[in-house]
């Protein structure tokens, strides 16, 4: 009897993760459709995505970091998400980003004690949603293929880290931080993040693939990186996720925090290579 009900609990657990891995893939898709239909809009579209992003993840982050009582410190992020958000749609970048420090430096003012750094931070770290990939596809030339190229590289390493995880098992990544990761997870997400920008370089034609094969590897580690860092954010207020807004996935923080990070390293890559002209240019031509 004993053996038949540990039976019967292992086929609950196996078809409840069954169930859950469905709900995780539905809800990749559905996320991934929508995140490709904006960039190919592009211009006020693109914008109004990325913001609406942006507004959603700092919810989440000062709910955690200020709590949700922190009324004020909650208001003054959001408005500067929403101000950096007009004036990128106005190309006014350098404002975009005064913008963003400013509603940091209020957060800090308005904070309990205790809570300011990481609720000020998070007003700059919603903010690189906003701005890092927009600068990219506002480069008229090839911003739609940047932001594409982007989407591949992150969301391969995303998946093939998960499942080569899964398969694999093996030694820990970084147990006190994230306790499911580990190093096969890291290494076959590296691979697919490589590998996605080969195929990306190949199929746009975008030249030399060593080069981007490079690039990958730096957007796949800073990915993974940026989850890595999510999830001691999460830790520092012991939290699992970041919210429940996503199902399978649990937060727009859970979804996007390693887009972010590979999001930032590509424009600030962009930037110095390409100016705020042509960051994708510099981003993708090698």
């Amino acid at each position: 009897m004993a053996g038949a009900g540990h039976r019967a609990h292992d086929g609950r657990s196996a078809r409840h993760g069954g169930r859950e891995l469905s709900v995780r893939i539905a809800s990749a898709i559905v996320m991934g459709v929508l995140a490709i239909a904006a960039a190919y809009a592009g211009g006020a579209l693109f914008l109004a995505f990325c913001a609406l992003a942006a507004l959603g993840i700092w919810w989440e982050w000062a709910s955690l970091a200020a709590g949700r009582e922190a009324h004020a410190a909650m208001a003054s992020g959001a408005a500067a998400q929403i101000a950096a958000g007009f004036f990128l749609g106005a190309g006014r970048i350098a404002a975009a980003v005064a913008c963003l420090a400013a509603g940091a430096v209020a957060a800090l003012a308005l904070t309990p004690a205790g809570r300011r750094g990481w609720t000020a931070l998070g007003v700059l770290y919603a903010g690189a949603m906003l701005v890092a990939p927009v600068l990219l596809r506002g480069d008229p030339q090839m911003g739609l293929r940047a932001v594409i190229f982007l989407f591949a590289v992150v969301w391969t390493t995303d998946t093939v880290a998960y499942f080569a995880g899964r398969a694999l098992g093996g030694p820990k990544l970084a147990p006190r931080l994230s306790p499911n990761k580990t190093w096969s997870g890291a290494l076959g997400g590296a691979a697919g993040g490589v590998l996605a920008a080969v195929v990306m370089a190949a199929a746009a034609q975008l030249g030399s693939w060593v080069s981007l094969a490079i690039v990958g590897l730096f957007l796949s580690t800073a990915a993974q990186a940026g989850d890595l860092f999510e999830s001691a954010f999460k830790r520092q207020y012991g939290a699992k996720d970041a919210s429940h807004l996503i199902p399978g996935h649990g937060g727009l923080m859970d979804r996007l925090d390693g887009f972010i990070a590979a999001a930032l390293l590509a424009v600030v890559l962009g930037v110095l290579r390409g100016g705020t002209e042509a960051p994708a240019r510099g981003f993708l031509v090698w």
